[in-house]
């Protein structure tokens, strides 16, 4: 699968998470909005087509432990 990773600036705002959920993650057309986030394969910057915004992208396989907000993402 493939990742982008983003900085979440709208935390704390009604629906976006708490201000401690500090990311956005998609993948496909879903998004998770997560307080950590632990890489474990290899990344990059990637400029948002359309946009002035930057991704951290990667390719991997995706745990989500809800429990403590965080998306693992590894080989």
């Amino acid at each position: 699968m493939k990742f982008k990773i983003r900085f979440n600036k709208s935390r704390g705002q009604p629906g976006r998470g708490t201000m401690d959920h500090a990311w956005r993650v998609f993948v496909d057309d879903k998004e998770y909005v997560v307080k950590n986030i632990e890489i474990g394969v290899p990344s990059r910057g990637e400029k948002e087509s359309k946009s002035e915004d930057w991704n951290i992208v990667c390719e991997g396989q995706m745990l989500l432990d809800r429990s403590t907000s965080t998306i693992k993402i590894f080989d």
